[in-house]
């Protein structure tokens, strides 16, 4: 059952509407960090010691909640035009170096290299869409065997702008001619993306967003998991 429906306890569970999946759909596009590999606490922490290099002190939760930007994007959402304009690059660089330590503890999640075996299975373009540093993105890759699963992929070198601009996602369908797309993702800057470039999106709740949350920021259905979200879209893929 998906997560996005529930019932209260002591009740039967409604039963929930079929995953539908568009007709036209003939790409996948998915986020890597914190959709495929367990990584959105760790960034919120290289984070939080990257501002306090600059005197600057923000609440880890309240960088966690804008983790799925990129750091084009979070720098001057969490800390402020002012910053941005007179730290932002080196805040970056700050962050970059307090993550590099972090990446020996970073796993895949469960079901990843099933997940994606099974879309291109079904006939579709598998592109991974990260607007991760090249170096980080590679290091992904490695941890659950992406170059052998997936079409394509994107780093923060392909595009100008990360999300919740639609860049990124464009770039990704670009890059395997692809006429549609389902996006798969864990913020709700994916799915904010995701609506900016016309395409439905799919939410795991690994980042720690809540089910309301990416329901509100777009998400079509929102899944507990990687191995439900596969359940669910390959059922879906198979009715087309």
């Amino acid at each position: 059952m998906s997560a996005s429906h529930g019932a209260p306890r002591g009740y039967p569970a409604p039963m929930a509407p079929e995953t539908t999946v568009d007709t036209a759909v003939d790409t996948a596009v998915l986020d890597v960090d914190g959709t495929l590999v367990d990584t959105n606490y760790h960034h919120a922490l290289a984070w939080f010691r990257a501002f306090r290099r600059f005197d600057v002190t923000l609440p880890v939760w309240r960088l966690h909640r804008a983790i799925g930007m990129g750091g084009d994007q979070l720098v001057p959402a969490v800390a402020g035009e002012e910053f941005e304009s007179e730290h932002g690059d080196a805040a970056r660089k700050a962050w970059a170096e307090e993550f590099q330590p972090l990446l020996e503890e970073i796993r895949p999640f469960e079901g990843v290299r099933e997940l994606l075996t099974a879309l291109r299975d079904a006939g579709l373009k598998v592109v991974l869409a990260s607007s991760g540093k090249p170096e980080h993105v590679d290091a992904y890759l490695d941890l659950f065997g992406g170059r052998e699963l997936a079409h394509a992929w994107t780093s923060s070198e392909d595009v100008e702008q990360t999300k919740p601009q639609p860049d990124l996602i464009g770039v990704a369908v670009e890059k395997v001619e692809g006429r549609d797309a389902l996006v798969v993702g864990d913020s709700v800057w994916d799915f904010e993306a995701a609506h900016r470039a016309g395409y439905a999106g799919y939410a795991i709740r690994t980042g720690g967003f809540s089910v309301d949350e990416l329901r509100e920021a777009g998400a079509r259905e929102v899944f507990e998991s990687v191995p439900e979200l596969r359940e669910h879209l390959v059922s879906a893929l198979a009715r087309r």
